[in-house]
């Protein structure tokens, strides 16, 4: 695979290309499980996105809970 010249990966290999061995090693066992674990995640935080609200409280008194906390600081200036 060829890098493109000013692309991200050919900054990121030309910074990290005089490290040693074990450490190119220990790098791309990192950079390989990030992934692994990102596609994992994915169908999981997706799917976190739905549900029922569970709560003791009835609807009424929650819309009046929200009610009561809301503040207006609002100033309107005069000309």
């Amino acid at each position: 695979m060829q890098l493109k010249e000013n692309s991200n990966a050919s900054a990121y290999f030309d910074l990290l290309s005089n490290l040693n061995d074990n450490s190119k090693l220990e790098l791309i066992a990192h950079l390989s499980s990030s992934i692994l674990k990102n596609r994992n995640n994915k169908s999981k935080s997706f799917d976190s996105l739905f549900g029922a609200w569970k709560s003791k409280e009835t609807a009424e008194e929650i819309i009046n809970d929200i009610r009561k906390s809301r503040v207006s600081n609002r100033e309107i200036e005069s000309f």
